[in-house]
């Protein structure tokens, strides 16, 4: 197949949604398609893995300088599809960009399929804006129902926005790379670094540092676990707007910065326990990566987590919202090393067959049902 794919985020951007779209070009690419990769322009494109790159204006993402949404260019976009016209479009992301990418492939008669990848309309509480949550979502239902179909990460969320008029909506869930996160990358001398007391447990959060990712309750997390483990460490893998305040008011804890490959697979194979406390993730790549690499992970029962954990078995959900529950597991889990390790390794074995390949093949099946290509759609992992 020719497959258009328009994003306003890709690689090596630290985010989920760039990754999962580098993961799945280059297992397609692998199996012979052609990708024409449509983003934002920025000063270097480096490893798209793409066949092609169309770099159209763009501008910075406030607060996130090094990240850029494009602009409305639907007539570039039509000139450019006219010249070499995809079997298919998957637009990645609901900005002015994927919005141009829409109108332009239904005005040539491609067919459209979108990822929902981000819940926009619940980030407005967090900066502000919570009164343009009806529009924010007004919008985006206005979006996908303008596609063929929506492809959300889980079972739950796919019902929940069919429910809410997003039209038709498919299920295409994450994979992890379990070869890469494993518990044997696990590396002492690394806990040394961080002054790591033997049998101490190190507590981790791996994500951006912003209002919406609920960061300042895994710090709170993390004090009350130093009430009842006062060796306890915590380590932060990240950046974003929040990184220098958080890190002035904590001088105790290890500010990382953005890590990848082995690096970031060291640490969290070097860490004992994981912290997810977003609201907001419509799925968290993050609780797979820690799960794969041996990691109990106290979450909120929502996206990844809901999925794929099971309270006491390989990890501790809490009901979605309750900080207070949040803080009480992870205090749990800190205290109890037998408990801990247990429901690690539980972990760890419960996401071994959560490959890539089986997540690629469902998303080619569902771009090449639409490109009118015969051949079933796989069925989907999660149902």
């Amino acid at each position: 197949m020719h497959i258009g794919l328009v994003t306003e985020t890709y690689r090596p951007e630290p985010n989920g949604v760039a990754m999962t779209l580098g993961t799945l070009v280059d297992h397609l690419r692998h199996r012979g398609h052609d990708i024409d990769l449509v983003i934002p322009a920025r000063p270097d494109v480096p490893g798209t893995g793409a066949s092609s790159v169309l770099a159209l204006p763009g501008l910075p993402v406030p607060g996130y300088p090094s990240v850029r949404f494009g602009l409305p260019t639907v007539r570039r976009l039509v000139a450019h599809w006219r010249e070499r016209t995809p079997d298919v479009v998957y637009v990645a992301t609901q900005g002015p960009l994927g919005w141009a990418a829409v109108r332009a492939a239904r005005r040539l008669g491609i067919a459209v399929v979108s990822g929902y990848h981000t819940h926009f309309s619940a980030y407005g509480r967090y900066y502000g804006m919570g009164l343009a949550a009806p529009l924010i979502e007004a919008y985006l239902r206005r979006f996908h129902q303008r596609t063929r179909v929506t492809l959300a990460p889980t079972a739950r969320l796919a019902a929940t926005l069919g429910e809410r008029g997003f039209g038709d909506v498919a299920v295409l869930p994450r994979g992890v790379d379990t070869g890469r996160f494993r518990p044997q990358r696990r590396n002492p001398s690394l806990r040394q670094q961080w002054g790591v007391f033997p049998g101490s447990p190190v507590i981790l959060y791996v994500g951006r540092l912003a209002a919406e990712k609920n960061v300042e309750l895994a710090i709170r997390s993390f004090r009350a676990i130093e009430q009842a483990v006062p060796q306890a460490r915590c380590i932060m893998v990240g950046d974003g707007p929040l990184r220098a305040s958080l890190a002035a008011e904590h001088p105790d804890i290890v500010f990382t910065g953005s890590l990848s490959g082995p690096d970031l697979a060291a640490h969290y194979a070097s860490a004992d326990l994981f912290l997810f406390p977003s609201l907001t993730d419509t799925f968290g790549n993050v609780v797979l990566e820690a799960m794969a690499s041996g990691l109990p992970v106290v979450a909120f029962d929502s996206g990844a987590a809901a999925e794929h954990m099971r309270s006491f078995d390989n990890g501790l959900l809490v009901p979605f919202g309750d900080a207070a529950r949040f803080r009480a597991a992870a205090t749990l889990l800190a205290r109890e090393g037998r408990l801990r390790r247990r429901l690690g390794i539980h972990a760890r074995a419960s996401v071994t067959r959560q490959d890539w390949t089986t997540v690629a093949d469902r998303f080619e099946g569902i771009l090449a049902c639409h490109a009118g290509i015969a051949g079933p759609v796989p069925a989907s992992p999660a149902a």
